[in-house]
């Protein structure tokens, strides 16, 4: 397998983000638009579990794990 070619299971990671990071900005965008300018629970929930599905996405495929597994 060459370096930026990804297997099945970081398909699936990559996708796990990209939803997370889908959902955190939407209620971002909800929120602004609310006029809600503090981190709410719910915020810091969305924000947490975009960095737990960024973390098990390399970093070359726009996570944040810098080793190989």
């Amino acid at each position: 397998m060459g370096l930026f070619k990804k297997s099945a299971e970081e398909k699936v990671a990559v996708a796990e983000m990209r939803a997370a990071d889908r959902r955190l900005n939407e209620n971002s965008d909800r929120e602004r638009r609310a006029g809600i300018r503090d981190e709410t629970p719910e915020y810091q929930r969305l924000n947490a579990a975009a960095n737990e599905a960024a973390a098990k996405v390399s970093f070359w495929h726009g996570g944040t794990r810098r080793k190989t597994r």
